[in-house]
C-alpha cells in the first residue's frame, strides 16, 4: 500500500476503525498473488491453468496423463483397456513437487473407456478417480463411479460466441436440469434446453442459474457434496449436450451461471477426493478443522499453493470450457470464518474483524474473483453470504471481495418469518420497506423473495405458507376460496414488492413464479427412492383454467415492466408515502409508480399522496383478472394530479386513487401537467 486509504473505507466511516484489518487482507492478497504469479512472471490466468496439464489429454498420436499425489509411492492407470489390472504399461512415472505422468500410444485408450487409478502408499491402496478428469459416469447395476475416456470424434463446437450477459437488470431463474422434467425421472441436458430455455426466454428472465453441474455421488445432495470438480454430472447427459444447452441459452440472450461449490467438499474417498493418495489432508485441513461440523463434509485448506492452484483453475476451466458465464458461490459465509458462521450473531461490525476471520480462504475468494474478471471480463460473480460482510461486492481495488453482486439473504427470510409469526393485519409496510431496501450503498444486491432453500422437504415455499392443502381442490379458476385468494393476492404483492426494489438483480427459483405446489424432496430410502417431489409440473402453469396460469402470467408481465425501464436496478428509489396503520406503501422509481395495499379487510377511496404533477396511467394491477383478481379498478382511467398551492414550488400535487384491499397497483407518468 502507498499509505493511500481504501476507498471502501472511505465511504463508510464505520469501518475506520478496522482499517489495518481491510488493508492487511488486502496487501496480503496482493503478496499472495506476487507469490504464485512468481512475482509477475506469470499472470493470475497463467497460473489458473492446471487443467490445461493435469488430467487426461489427447495430443498428436498418443495421450499424456497427470496428476498430483505427493503422499503416493506407485501410481497405475487402470480400465476398461486393461481389464483393471495393474499393468506396469500403465504405470506413472513420478516426476518434481509430488506430479505423476505417463505417455501413452493412440492405441492405448479410446473415447468411452473407463478408467480409474490404482495408487499405493506406505502402509496402503486404493484405487481413485483422478482429480482432474473431465467426466465421471456410474454403472446403472454396480452403482460405481468411474471417469470415463471422452474425446469424441466430432466434439461440440460453440455457434453463439461472444456472450455478453444482461445486467440492467439480471433477471435469474434458478433451476436445476435433473427436476426440471414434469416425468418422474432424472431430467436431461437435452431436454432442458429444447423444453425449458424457450419457457425462461419467454417469461422474460436474461439468466439462468444452473444448481447441481459439479460431478456428485448422492443425488439428493441438490450438488452440494461435489465429488469431481471438473466433470459436469454425467446423471443429466454428456459434456456435449452441457455446451449445447449453453450455446442455446446465449441464442436466447439468456446468461449462464453456475453455482459453484468451492466451501466443501463430499467426505468420500472412492468417488471423491476425501483421502486421495492415502493421506488425509492433501486438499483439506488436518486435525480438527477436516470436517465441517454441520455439512458433514471436508474443509479445503485454502493456505496451500496447490489448493489455490486447484480451485483457481477450476474456476478458469468451466469459463473456457464450457463457457459459462459467471457463478454463484455456494457457502461463502462457511469460508470466511473458522467457526463457518455457526453460532455467531454478527451485530456489529466488529463481528467481522475479530481475529476468528479465515485469512486464508478470503485470499482464495478474492483472487477468484480477480481470476475470473481477468479471463472473461463481462462474467457475473455472485456470493451466497448470510453474515453481512462488509465489502462483498465491492471492487478489489477499492478494498472489496471484487464479487458483482451479493445475495440478499434477509430478504427471504424476512417473508418466512412474517408469514409464520405476524397476522395479516401486523404486516407493516415501513419493515417491508427497511428489509426490501435496507443494503450498503456500494454493493449490489440479488434480491429473492424464495430461493430453493425454502422449497426443501421440511420448509415451504412462500405459496404453500399461504394456500396449504387448499391448493390441491381449489386451483381452478371458477373456485371461489378465500384462503387462495388471500394466497394468491399476497404471492403477487410480495414478488412485486421485492423485484421493484433492486438494486441489482432478482432471483426467482424454477417453478416458484407460478406458485409450484409442494416441496423439493430428491430420491431417497425414506421416500421409497421416488421422483414425485423432484420434479417440475409445468402442465399446471400451462393450464388457463387453473390459477397457476394467472400466477404465471403476473410474473411475466412483471418482469416485462421492470425491463421496460432503462438500467431499471440503477435508477433512484424514493419513499412517497407509508402508513403502518392504514398499511400502504408507496414509492417511485423515474415515471412509475408503486402502491401497495397490504390492508387485509380495508379498501381505500381518494387515498391520496403527493406525487410529480401530470398524468398517470396504470400499468399493471395485482388485482387484474388476468392475474387471478377480482378487477375492482377500471385500469383503463387515466389519473391526474390535483394541484395544490402549498407544493407549488415543489411542481407536486395530489394523485388520489382506490385501493381495494390486498393489492397493488403501478403506474406510469404519461404526460407533466
Amino acid at each position: 500500500m502507498s499509505g493511500k486509504t481504501l476507498t471502501l473505507i472511505k465511504d463508510d466511516p464505520w469501518l475506520k476503525p478496522y482499517s489495518n484489518a481491510i488493508e492487511g487482507r488486502h496487501n496480503f492478497v496482493i503478496a499472495k498473488e506476487k507469490e504464485i504469479t512468481r512475482n509477475g512472471a506469470l499472470s493470475l490466468s497463467d497460473f489458473s491453468s492446471g487443467y490445461l496439464y493435469f488430467g487426461l489429454h489427447h495430443r498428436e498420436n498418443g495421450w499424456f496423463f497427470r496428476e498430483w499425489a505427493p503422499n503416493a509411492t506407485a501410481v497405475y492407470l487402470t480400465g476398461t483397456f486393461n481389464n483393471w489390472g495393474k499393468n506396469e504399461t500403465y504405470r506413472l512415472k513420478k516426476t518434481e513437487h509430488g506430479n505423476w505422468e505417463i505417455y501413452l500410444p493412440e492405441d492405448a485408450i479410446h473415447h468411452g473407456d473407463l478408467y480409474k487409478l490404482f495408487i499405493e502408499w506406505e502402509g496402503g491402496c486404493a484405487e481413485r478417480i483422478p482429480a482432474w478428469c473431465r467426466r465421471v459416469v456410474q454403472d446403472g447395476q454396480t452403482k460405481i463411479f468411474s471417469a470415463q475416456v471422452w474425446h469424441p470424434a466430432n466434439p461440440y463446437v460453440f455457434k453463439n460466441e461472444p456472450f455478453r450477459p444482461e445486467k440492467s437488470p439480471l433477471l435469474i431463474y434458478e433451476c436445476h436440469v435433473g427436476m426440471a422434467s414434469q416425468e418422474e425421472k432424472t431430467g436431461t441436458y437435452e431436454e432442458f434446453r429444447k423444453n425449458i430455455l424457450p419457457r425462461i426466454a419467454k417469461d422474460g428472465y436474461n439468466a439462468i442459474q444452473i444448481m447441481a453441474v459439479q460431478e456428485h455421488p448422492y443425488y439428493g445432495s441438490f450438488g452440494y457434496h461435489v465429488s469431481s470438480f471438473f466433470a459436469a454430472s454425467s446423471r443429466f447427459g454428456t459434456p456435449d449436450e452441457l455446451k449445447h444447452l449453453i450455446d442455446d441459452a446465449h441464442g436466447m440472450g439468456i446468461a449462464v451461471i453456475m453455482d459453484i461449490v468451492h466451501s466443501h467438499a463430499v467426505k468420500n474417498e472412492a468417488e471423491g477426493l476425501g483421502r486421495f493418495d492415502g493421506s488425509g489432508y492433501q486438499y483439506f485441513h488436518a486435525g480438527a478443522r477436516r470436517e465441517h461440523p454441520a455439512w458433514d463434509s471436508l474443509c479445503f485448506d485454502y493456505g496451500k499453493n496447490e489448493v489455490l492452484h486447484f480451485l483457481l483453475s477450476n474456476c478458469k476451466f468451466w469459463l473456457e470450457e464450457y463457457r459459462f458465464d459467471g457463478f454463484r458461490f455456494d457457502g461463502v459465509t462457511s469460508m470466511l470464518y473458522y467457526s463457518h458462521g455457526l453460532g455467531e450473531d454478527f451485530t456489529n461490525y466488529g463481528d467481522y474483524y475479530n481475529g476468528r476471520q479465515d485469512g486464508d480462504a478470503i485470499a482464495y475468494l478474492m483472487l477468484a474473483n480477480k481470476l475470473i474478471h481477468e479471463v472473461c471480463p463481462n462474467a457475473v460473480t455472485i456470493a451466497e453470504e448470510v453474515s453481512g460482510m462488509p465489502g462483498l461486492a465491492s471492487k478489489f481495488e477499492d478494498g472489496g471481495f471484487g464479487f458483482d453482486y451479493r445475495m440478499a439473504m434477509n430478504i427471504p427470510d424476512f417473508w418466512i418469518k412474517t408469514l409464520k409469526e405476524k397476522k395479516d393485519e401486523e404486516w407493516r409496510p415501513s419493515v417491508i420497506w427497511w428489509e426490501t431496501t435496507n443494503r450498503r450503498k456500494d454493493e449490489k444486491t440479488v434480491s429473492y423473495a424464495e430461493s430453493h432453500d425454502q422449497a426443501l422437504v421440511g420448509d415451504k415455499t412462500i405459496v404453500f405458507w399461504l394456500i396449504d392443502a387448499e391448493m390441491y381442490w381449489h386451483m381452478h379458476v371458477d373456485d371461489r376460496n378465500f384462503k387462495v385468494e388471500r394466497g394468491m393476492a399476497l404471492h403477487k404483492m410480495i414478488r412485486l414488492v421485492t423485484a421493484s426494489t433492486i438494486n441489482g438483480g432478482y432471483l426467482n427459483f424454477m417453478g416458484n413464479e407460478f406458485g409450484h405446489p409442494e416441496w423439493i424432496d430428491f430420491p431417497r430410502e425414506g421416500n421409497g427412492w421416488s421422483y414425485k417431489y423432484a420434479r417440475r409440473q409445468w402442465n399446471l402453469v400451462d393450464n388457463p383454467h387453473l390459477k397457476y396460469h394467472s400466477l404465471g402470467e403476473f410474473d411475466r408481465e412483471m418482469l416485462r415492466l421492470i425491463c421496460s425501464v432503462k438500467d431499471f436496478q440503477a435508477t433512484a428509489i424514493r419513499k412517497v408515502w407509508d402508513n403502518d396503520k392504514d398499511q400502504i406503501l408507496a414509492y417511485m422509481r423515474q415515471d412509475l409508480v408503486f402502491v401497495f395495499n397490504f390492508n387485509p379487510v380495508k379498501s381505500f377511496t381518494d387515498y391520496g399522496f403527493l406525487v410529480p404533477e401530470g398524468k398517470y396511467k396504470v400499468v399493471l394491477n395485482t388485482d387484474d383478472k388476468q392475474f387471478g383478481g377480482n378487477g375492482l379498478n377500471d385500469d383503463a382511467i387515466e389519473h391526474f394530479t390535483q394541484h395544490d398551492k402549498l407544493y407549488e414550488s415543489e411542481k407536486k400535487g395530489w394523485l388520489k386513487l382506490y385501493l381495494p384491499a390486498r393489492s397493488a397497483i403501478v403506474l406510469k407518468k404519461i404526460k407533466d401537467k
